[in-house]
C-alpha cells in the first residue's frame, strides 16, 4: 500500500508478506516511515481486517502480488478501480531458498527482508552481497569459537551485542543459536539510538524471536551482568575497550570484537627514533597505532585468563578491512602469563611513549 495521504505524520508506505513464525504462518506488516520503520505480525482474520482499515485511512495506492497475476487498486476521491497483469514473482514467497551455496541462515529470514538485506522472493540484493557475505562468514567465525570454548556442550546461552546498530549480525546470531542449533537463547541488542532500537525490538516480536530484546543504552554505562558471549562490532574507539571490560568481568566465554578506529593510541604515539622516518607518513602511523592498539588489547585480555587470536573480518562498502579480536576463556593460563604479559605491555608503552590505555586503566 503506498500513495498515502491520510493523518500520520511520515507514514509512506506498508509493506506486508507471509512469515513463518512458532506461531504457525501470519502476515508481517511493515510500515514505512520517513525516518523508521515499525512492524507488526496478525494472524490471517486479523491480517484482513488491518488491511481494509489501512486502505480507509488514506492510502490511494494498493498492489497484490500473486504466482499467477498483479493486481494493483487505485482509490480515487469518488470512485476506485483495479487492474490486472503479468506476475512480478512465479514462486511462492516461501520457497525462495538459495541451495546453491550452503550458507548457516536461510536467506529466506523475515529480519533479511525487513533489515533490506533480501528481495521479498528471499533473493540476497545485489548491493548487499558483501553485507550478506559479512554475516555468514561471522557465524562461522563464531560458531567455531564457541564449540572450541566451554559453551560446547552448553545448552542455554546468554549473549549481549554491544553497539547493535540496525541488528544485522544481531538477529543472525540468535537464529543461528537458537533456530539452528536449538538452543535456549537470550540474547540483548545494546545501541544509542531509540529509534533503531525501537524498530529491531519490534521486529523481534514480530517474527517470534521471544529470547531476542535490544534496549537503549551505552556500552559504558549498560550492566550485563554474567553473558556466555559478548559480541561488539564496530563499537568507535575506547568504545572497543568499554565491551572487552564488561566481558571480562561478566565472564564471557567468548568475547568477539571489531574495532572501527583507534584514536587513543594514535594520539600518543611518539615514534621511536628507529621508526621516525617509517612513521612520519600519516598512513603509516594510522596502521601502527592500530596493530599496536589491537594488541595491546589481546595482551591485556591474556593476562586476564583468555586465550586471543586477530583475525582479518570481511570487508564490506562502509567498511574496508577491520580486525577482529577473538578471545575465549581458559583460566588455566591467567597465573603463569601473567607477570609476563605485564612486562611485555609495559615495554611496549615506553617504547612507544604511550602512557594511557583504556583497557588497561579500566582493568586496573
Amino acid at each position: 500500500m503506498s500513495n498515502y495521504k491520510g493523518s500520520e505524520a511520515r507514514l509512506q508506505k506498508v509493506a506486508v508478506r507471509p512469515i513463518e513464525t512458532k506461531k504457525g504462518r501470519r502476515l508481517l506488516f511493515q510500515y514505512r516511515h520517513e525516518m523508521r520503520d515499525v512492524v507488526k505480525n496478525y494472524d490471517f482474520e486479523e491480517s484482513v481486517r488491518t488491511i481494509g482499515s489501512l486502505l480507509d485511512s488514506g492510502f490511494r495506492s494498493g498492489h497484490l502480488f500473486t504466482t499467477t497475476k498483479d493486481f494493483q487498486l487505485a482509490i480515487g476521491k469518488k470512485s476506485s478501480r483495479i487492474v490486472s497483469g503479468k506476475p512480478t514473482f512465479t514462486n511462492q514467497l516461501d520457497t525462495g531458498h538459495d541451495h546453491s551455496k550452503k550458507t548457516l541462515i536461510d536467506p529466506n529470514a523475515f529480519y533479511l527482508k525487513a533489515l533490506g538485506i533480501a528481495t521479498d522472493s528471499g533473493e540476497i540484493r545485489a548491493k548487499q552481497q558483501d553485507k550478506w557475505r559479512q554475516i555468514n562468514k561471522y557465524l562461522e567465525l563464531l560458531s567455531d569459537l564457541v564449540d572450541k570454548s566451554e559453551l560446547k556442550d552448553k545448552h542455554d546461552l546468554r549473549i549481549v551485542d554491544m553497539g547493535s546498530g540496525k541488528g544485522y549480525l544481531t538477529f543472525a546470531a540468535y537464529d543461528y543459536f537458537a533456530n539452528l542449533r536449538g538452543l535456549q537463547v537470550t540474547m540483548t541488542g545494546v545501541d544509542t539510538k531509540t529509534e533503531i532500537v525501537e524498530m529491531c525490538d519490534q521486529l523481534a516480536r514480530s517474527g517470534g524471536f521471544d529470547g531476542l530484546h535490544f534496549v537503549v543504552g551505552s556500552i559504558a554505562d549498560f550492566d550485563i551482568g554474567n553473558v556466555d558471549i559478548l559480541m561488539a562490532l564496530h563499537a568507535c574507539d575506547t568504545a572497543t575497550d568499554d565491551a572487552l571490560f564488561k566481558g571480562i568481568k561478566g565472564e564471557a566465554a567468548v568475547i568477539v570484537a571489531a574495532p572501527c578506529c583507534h584514536k587513543e593510541i594514535r594520539r600518543q604515539i611518539t615514534p621511536p627514533a628507529l621508526l621516525r622516518d617509517i612513521l612520519k607518513h600519516g598512513s603509516m602511523l594510522e596502521r601502527e597505532a592500530e596493530t599496536l592498539t589491537d594488541g595491546l588489547r589481546t595482551m591485556l585480555l591474556e593476562r586476564s585468563g583468555y586465550s586471543t587470536k586477530i583475525i582479518e573480518f570481511v570487508a564490506t562498502e562502509h567498511t574496508p578491512k577491520n580486525n577482529m579480536i577473538a578471545a575465549t576463556r581458559n583460566p588455566a593460563a591467567r597465573t603463569a602469563e601473567t607477570e609476563r604479559l605485564r612486562g611485555q605491555i609495559d615495554s611496549v608503552k615506553a617504547f612507544y611513549g604511550i602512557t594511557e590505555q583504556r583497557l588497561e586503566n579500566l582493568l586496573a
